[in-house]
């Protein structure tokens, strides 16, 4: 999303060099407050202060972990899932692979090592990263210098243009993509947006609901907020066409909800912190639930088959990662306690388990997907 022409006019000239909590008071003084998602877009994408665009920060040492730098076997397992649906596509001469996120490039590098126990499936990948950021392409082409295809990098899915079917991973991509936040009050529905306080700093505060809005099909009562997230929309309605288009499959890694409901799920995390998401924009990360019915529905209006749903703990484990854990294990016996931690934050119910999500897209002519082909 980008800001209003008349709001792009403020970002000119000396309100460049100011910081990016100076220059929304500033706008917000000027134009009058943020909606909820205009305000996480400009936090993390702002050209000169947005986190993903100047400081992003993954891993143990950053702001936050994700499935792959928690470990290897994540991302290995991902690698024989798509050699696999590769497989039972008929083994297509040419395909594209697409990572959409890529972070640091740690889940990618993971992906085509395990993949190299089929090098006709390297043979025939022709891979595009979608990432816009600039400090993340730097990391993902260190980190893969010497991955067994040569990559392609795009600012968005509108760049994939090769030859033959699509196969899609996006882990933790949802996430980033913003959502408006709407109360419902005594009077009826309001808007939450992010304005000033008498002070001057940066405050959550009621407005009236702008368009775009929807009344949920479910019960809110008042003081609960939903939220809607065109972004998540848009973005399922970008990878339908693009399997509908090429054929192929996409799996959309995430955490959020599997049914509709309220709930406030705006946070910011600082050193694995959460932290007052107004306090320091552009200095934290800022994430939002993945909206799963939203997005399957979504994919579904647009011509595309949906597996159902599995919590990350399901998926893992019917890839088989007890086994890949037993065998690291009995390879490397003094890391066993550490896999054994591993194995609990990627599939636990009070860790990553339940809470990540799996969802499953696919094109006209698309064999059965692995791990989905068995109701959960």
């Amino acid at each position: 999303m980008e800001p209003s022409a008349g709001r792009r006019e403020l970002l000119s000239g000396p309100a460049q060099a100011a910081n990016l909590k100076g220059r929304l008071q500033r706008e917000i003084t000027l134009t009058g407050p943020l909606n909820v998602a205009d305000y996480v877009t400009r936090c993390l994408h702002d050209p000169l202060g947005g986190y993903y665009a100047t400081r992003p920060a993954i891993g143990p040492d950053g702001d936050f972990l994700t499935a792959p730098t928690v470990s290897q076997m994540f991302g290995e397992l991902i690698g024989l899932w798509l050699v696999e649906t590769w497989s039972r596509m008929g083994a297509p001469s040419r395909f594209q692979l697409v990572e959409v996120g890529p972070g640091d490039g740690t889940l990618m590098a993971d992906i085509l090592r395990a993949a190299r126990v089929v090098p006709a499936f390297l043979d025939a990948c022709d891979l595009t990263l979608i990432e816009p950021s600039g400090p993340l392409r730097a990391l993902q082409k260190e980190r893969l210098a010497e991955a067994p295809v040569t990559p392609r990098w795009a600012d968005r899915l509108s760049g994939v243009d090769g030859e033959g079917p699509v196969l899609l991973v996006a882990n933790e991509v949802l996430d980033c993509l913003p959502a408006r936040q709407f109360e419902r009050t005594p009077d009826g529905w309001a808007e939450r947006m992010v304005g000033l306080d008498a002070e001057g700093e940066l405050a959550f505060r009621l407005g009236p609901v702008g368009p775009g809005f929807s009344p949920p099909g479910h019960d809110v009562q008042p003081g609960q907020v939903v939220e809607q997230s065109q972004a998540q929309r848009a973005f399922a309605g970008t990878v339908a066409d693009l399997l509908k288009h090429h054929t192929g499959a996409a799996l959309l890694i995430d955490y959020g909800r599997d049914t509709p409901g309220p709930g406030d799920t705006l946070q910011a995390l600082s050193r694995h912190q959460k932290v007052d998401p107004l306090a320091t924009p552009g200095q934290a990360d800022l994430t939002q639930w993945a909206d799963f019915p939203a997005v399957l529905a979504t994919a579904r209006a647009a011509g595309v088959t949906t597996a159902p749903l599995l919590t990350q703990a399901e998926f893992l484990t019917r890839l088989g990662l007890p086994v890949r854990a037993d065998r690291l294990k009995a390879s490397q016996p003094g890391a066993a306690p550490l896999i054994d931690r591993q194995v609990q934050r990627l599939t636990a119910p009070d860790q990553m388990g339940t809470l990540f999500k799996v969802a499953a897209l696919y094109g006209p002519d698309t064999v059965a997907l692995p791990a989905f082909e068995v109701a959960p």
